[in-house]
Order: C-alpha cells, then sequence, then structure tokens
C-alpha cells in the first residue's frame, strides 16, 4: 500500500521585493506621476473620542488559531483606532497576552486535551505548532476592562452572560466562564456589554454572531460537539445589546456573518486525497472489506422491492420520485468502491442516510464523500493514518469512515446556511435601527473565495497560506486580512457619517501588514 497521508501544502511563501532599474527611472523622468491632492481628513458626525470594539476572535486580534501579542497589535480594531486618533480618538487599550507563542495555561499547565494551545507556523509544507509553551495565566484576572473587548470564543448571547468572567467558572464542567474574559472582567459578575457601557464609548465597533454558527461547523455538524444558536436566542440578544448601546447614545458599525463555506477552513482538503495501490484496493473492494457492505445494499434493496409497506416504510414518496426510486438512488450512493491510483474519495459516515440497521445491521450509515462534501481542516492531518499502528487495514478514511464531527455533509451546509441569512437579516435590521454603519463581511469574504478581492496594489483570495486574507487556522484573517477589513469598516463609516477616510487618502496600506508569523517572530521577521 502507498503511504496515504495527505500532505495539506506543499507550497512555499515567496517574499516579492521591488526594485528600480535604471530604465524605470529614467522613464520616471519622462512621465512624473502627477501629485494627489487630498482634501483634510474630516469626521463628519462621528465622535470617535472613545473607541471601543465589541465582539469575539475576528475583533480580538485572533489568528493563526491562537491569541498572542503581535496578533493583537495588528488586530482590525487597533488598526481602527490608530485612524481615529487622528479625530479625536484617545488612547486604545487591549488585553495583551504575555508572550508571542500564543495560548493560555491553566494553573500553570496546559489543558490536558491540547485547547488553548501555541499558535500556529509555516514549516515549509504545512501548519505546525509551536513547540514552545505560553506564559500566558488563564485564571490572572488582573488587567481590567480594555477598549478591545473582543472575545475569542463568544456567542452573541455571552455578551450578556453574568458569571462569563467568574474564574470559578473555569472550574465547571463544562466550564461556563471564558478565560480570555476572565483576563478583562471588572468583576466575578461582570458581563461583557456591561464593561463596555461602563467606560462610556461614544463609538463602538460590534462584531458578533460568527460563533453562533462556527463551532457547529468546526465539528462536523456533530451536534454532541456543538449546535447552532435558536433564532429566538439570536434575535433577543441582538436586539438586547443594540437596546442598551441605543439607551447610552453610543454611535457604530456593526459587520454580518460570512457563509463558512468560503473559508479556508472548508475548501482546502479536497473529498478525494487517498491514492492506493492495486493490492489495497483489491482488498478493500473484496468480501473481507467493502464488497460485503455492497452485497448487504444489493440484497436490502431486493428485500424492500419484494416487500412495499417496508419499502414505503423506509423510503417515502415524494411528488418527484417513488420509493422504489428513491431507494434505488440511495442504494447507489452509499456503495463503495476504491481503484489503483490517487483520487479516491474517503469514506463518512452521513447521519441523513437512511437507518437501515433494523433490516441489516451490517448497514451503518456511510458512503464516500463527493465534492459536495467539506472536510474540516484538521482533517488532512487524520486522514491516512492508522487506527492500529503498522496495520494499513485500519487506516482512518478509508479502511475505517471518518466521523461525524470531521465532514460538512451538504445537509449540514444548508442548516449553517438557514441560519446565517436569518442571523444576517437580524444583524441587518439592528444596524439600521440603531443608525450604525453596516459591513456586509459575507460579501467580502464571498468575493475573497470567488477570484479575489482588489485593495492598492494587492488581490487578496481564500487559498490557505498563498491567499494572503486567512491565517493558518483557515478561520481567521491574516493582518493583512485584517487590514483589508480595517478599510470597509471605515468605507462603511464614511457613507453613514459622512467622514472621509476613504477620500483624504486615510485607508491603510495592506502591503504594510504582514501575511504570516513565522517561528521565530518577532526577531524573524521585519
Amino acid at each position: 500500500m502507498k503511504n496515504i497521508k495527505y500532505i495539506l501544502l506543499s507550497a512555499i511563501l515567496i517574499g516579492f521585493t521591488a526594485c528600480n532599474d535604471e530604465e524605470d527611472f529614467e522613464d520616471q523622468l519622462d512621465n512624473p506621476t502627477e501629485e494627489v491632492v487630498y482634501p483634510d481628513l474630516t469626521s463628519g458626525t462621528a465622535d470617535f473620542s472613545k473607541y471601543l470594539s465589541i465582539g469575539n476572535s475576528l475583533t480580538a486580534g485572533f489568528t493563526d488559531n491562537a491569541l498572542f501579542i503581535a496578533g493583537q497589535e495588528n488586530s482590525m480594531p487597533n488598526m481602527l483606532s490608530q485612524k481615529f486618533a487622528l479625530l479625536g480618538g484617545g488612547t486604545f487599550t487591549q488585553p495583551l497576552m504575555d508572550d508571542n507563542i500564543g495560548g493560555l495555561l491553566f494553573g500553570g499547565s496546559p489543558k490536558d486535551d491540547g485547547s488553548f494551545g501555541p499558535r500556529l507556523y509555516f514549516d515549509g509544507s504545512g501548519p505546525a505548532n509551536l513547540p514552545a509553551m505560553s506564559t500566558t495565566e488563564a485564571f490572572d484576572s488582573s488587567l481590567g476592562p480594555q477598549n478591545n473587548m473582543g472575545v475569542p470564543g463568544a456567542a452573541s448571547f455571552h455578551l450578556l452572560y453574568d458569571g462569563y468572567g467568574n474564574p470559578a467558572n473555569l472550574l465547571t464542567e463544562p466550564p461556563t466562564a471564558n478565560p480570555y474574559f476572565v483576563r478583562m472582567a471588572s468583576a466575578p459578575n461582570a458581563t461583557v456589554l456591561g464593561d463596555a457601557l461602563a467606560q462610556q464609548p461614544t463609538f463602538v465597533s460590534l462584531w458578533i454572531g460568527n460563533n453562533d454558527v462556527l463551532g457547529y461547523a468546526t465539528s462536523g455538524g456533530d451536534q454532541n460537539e456543538a449546535t447552532i444558536t435558536p433564532q429566538l436566542t439570536f434575535e433577543g440578544s441582538i436586539n438586547a445589546i443594540i437596546g442598551a448601546l441605543q439607551t447610552a447614545n453610543v454611535q457604530g458599525v456593526m459587520a454580518n456573518i460570512p457563509y463558512v463555506t468560503t473559508i479556508p477552513h472548508f475548501t482546502t482538503v479536497p473529498h478525494n486525497p487517498v491514492p492506493l495501490d492495486a493490492t489495497t484496493a483489491g482488498f478493500l473492494n473484496s468480501a473481507s472489506a467493502y464488497g460485503a457492505y455492497n452485497g448487504g445494499l444489493d440484497g436490502t434493496l431486493a428485500y424492500l422491492i419484494a416487500n412495499p409497506t417496508q419499502l414505503a416504510f423506509f423510503f417515502p414518496p415524494t411528488d418527484e420520485m417513488t420509493s422504489e426510486e428513491l431507494a434505488t438512488a440511495e442504494m447507489a450512493r452509499r456503495k463503495i468502491y476504491f481503484s489503483e491510483g490517487s483520487g479516491n474519495a474517503v469514506v463518512i459516515m452521513d447521519e441523513d442516510l437512511t437507518d437501515l440497521t433494523a433490516i441489516n445491521p451490517a448497514l451503518v450509515s456511510m458512503r464516500q464523500a463527493t465534492e459536495d462534501d467539506l472536510l474540516v481542516l484538521p482533517a488532512s492531518s487524520f486522514i491516512g493514518t492508522e487506527a492500529v499502528p503498522g496495520n494499513p487495514t485500519t487506516v482512518n478514511g478509508v479502511a475505517i469512515p471518518l466521523a461525524d464531527k470531521w465532514v460538512l455533509t451538504p445537509q449540514e451546509q444548508d442548516e449553517i446556511k438557514i441560519a446565517t441569512d436569518n442571523f444576517n437579516a437580524t444583524l441587518e435590521a439592528a444596524a439600521t435601527s440603531a443608525g450604525f454603519a453596516f459591513v456586509d463581511a459575507n460579501s467580502l469574504m464571498s468575493q475573497l473565495d470567488n477570484g479575489g478581492y482588489s485593495d492598492g496594489n494587492f488581490i487578496l483570495t481564500s487559498s490557505l497560506v498563498t491567499g494572503g486574507a486567512f491565517s493558518l487556522d483557515g478561520v481567521h484573517p491574516t493582518a493583512r486580512g485584517y487590514a483589508l477589513l480595517a478599510n470597509e469598516f471605515m468605507k462603511e463609516i464614511d457613507a453613514t457619517y459622512g467622514s472621509n477616510f476613504e477620500d483624504s487618502g486615510n485607508l491603510l496600506d495592506i502591503g504594510d501588514y504582514p501575511t504570516n508569523y513565522p517561528e521565530n517572530y518577532p526577531t524573524g521577521l521585519d
């Protein structure tokens, strides 16, 4: 059997430097660039004197699967604050971590389950975790409220939950506090929104709601791992947040939620990464492996056709298809075949298939993946590993199907899209009612995924590593991606409040921001 461990990336990051030769210099003398005269920067009706950011990991500066100093310094709110400072904005504080390693310690030790680990870096072939251990202690609640109130992992309702910053609640099972908010909560019973409003902001950026669908998505739609926030809960939370901001006469800007299907965490790993030699393919197709499963499907179909009552029970007819047509189509869809060479699709568990185990206990709900299925990014390190080391007949994703948590099926994708559309309608209505500027982040992310987005001299795409917009976790932007978002936020603030960041030439040059932090950062990157 060939080595089928899926190698995520073989791309090498290439830095481009610009230089002028003699011909370029002479051309500039013959064709001098006309100087552009910009108007003075103005704030319009916006009051940036006390700016706060409220949100989740996307506003905290989370990148490369961790929160660390360099990422926080290149957070989108910190970039915005530097522009707002030109118009009277004050100091912008952030709950800085203790190092550029990322991750957290809990009582001096890392989590046993590997969560809150160090950041990722590109090791030449793909993402790898830093070998060092964080020095930031989760139970240290000495920072107090900050201007950047972005809390990684927070969903909409978490902004209103008292106890979310209580260190004692980190010890419950499951934990009911968030260690990132523990570090900056004013008191154990404080809320994120309460601590934000207590600082009397004049202007806020609010980007919340991503985690109301993201946890379910990154768990492959496994409801034992995470669920989608109910629409009524989401709507109630957003309305409460916006109502409190309106009561406090706060101005602001909001953004909506991107479709998960546009980000590289779900679009990088192919459905068919498995190379096989002839011997292994033959074994997998034999009666000792999937041949028996395929035969069971044929036998079950024949049984159902011979028993119309049972057929209609398991496959109720629709307006478009008879019970027999439905059963025949699903049996064909469930059959599993492998061939010599590359391009074999992985085998997955699919809970949306008809449960036939009452007829044949061996017919578990599995099938091979198609291009319509989305494998989550961490699956790249799992596919091809052996459940029993040294036994090639126990290879995950081939001999052993991938569990639900590794794959988003089309049905699960539809669930997420419906929820996202409903959430986004709620967010836009809330922004309109509050008179806030509104950023269509969903359209921006879709454009990154569909040809790229141009800003200045750069075109960013959603490709992992090489696209420039997304960090190595496939969910959070790079510093350059955050700069792109900051520019979009300023454009919408201009449109709503009459400021002129864009017309006055005060948007960010996204080329000033890095797309990666190497292992030895900061000494390894200028």
